[in-house]
């Protein structure tokens, strides 16, 4: 029974990962009744799954207990769906984007999303991500809980596209080195001030709203900061 629980334990870890599709469903089927509130809710879900499924399995050493079986390719599938697929739906059903350029900025989405999942250069020796990162859930979590004109909106969505080609490191919340305390405290904000935002039905107050806009200000240009101050190699 010992010598088994290696096994088990990086079973229960996959199994944490895959419920991610089960919530990513869950977010299907809301956003297509068009209760966005319930929408992200299963995407917040999501997105803690997402945020603790990495360190479980490292820490139970996944890769070494079950070989065969794919945790990153699994992790990636429902990244894709939780990411970018259904933030894609969300913009083509509710009233962000101007009506004619809903579905061809949901269609943005998923293309440019799928392209960058599939770029094997995606991540840097910092652990951080070149280019956007496709985190569109954020991008429209954020737009829709500050009501921008539509017009406006649009120019984000693509700005952002536009972005996830560029050679601008975007941060690694979790696995920064350098100002991590300060960048892991304003992610746990960030997370907090979403709950409040959710809870508040994506209305909340001005003090919420102006903090939830700060931190993602801090999250979205804190990448490119540490990219343009990083020492450079001596003859460089």
């Amino acid at each position: 029974m010992i010598k088994a629980w290696p096994r088990t334990s990086s079973w229960i870890v996959h199994m944490l990962t895959t419920s991610g599709a089960a919530f990513s469903l869950l977010a299907a089927i809301a956003a297509g009744r068009g209760d966005f509130v319930e929408t992200f809710l299963w995407l917040g879900a999501a997105l803690f799954v997402d945020g603790i499924d990495g360190p479980l399995a490292r820490l139970v050493r996944v890769e070494e207990r079950v070989p065969w079986f794919d945790g990153a390719i699994l992790d990636l599938v429902i990244d894709y769906s939780t990411y970018v697929f259904i933030p894609a739906l969300i913009l083509a059903r509710s009233d962000i984007l101007p009506p004619a350029l809903a579905v061809p900025g949901a269609v943005l989405v998923v293309v440019v999303g799928a392209i960058y999942f599939a770029d094997t250069r995606m991540k840097t020796a910092d652990y951080g991500f070149r280019g956007f990162p496709a985190v569109w859930n954020m991008v429209v979590f954020v737009l829709m809980a500050f009501a921008l004109p539509q017009a406006a909106a649009a120019g984000i969505i693509v700005l952002f596209a536009v972005l996830t080609f560029a050679p601008i490191e975007f941060v690694h919340p979790f696995r920064v080195k350098r100002l991590r305390p300060l960048t892991l405290a304003v992610t746990f904000a960030w997370a907090l001030l979403s709950i409040l935002t959710v809870v508040a039905g994506l209305r909340p107050g001005h003090l919420v709203l102006a903090a939830l806009g700060a931190t993602t200000t801090y999250l979205t240009v804190i990448g490119a900061l540490l990219q343009a101050t990083r020492p450079r190699p001596a003859g460089a």
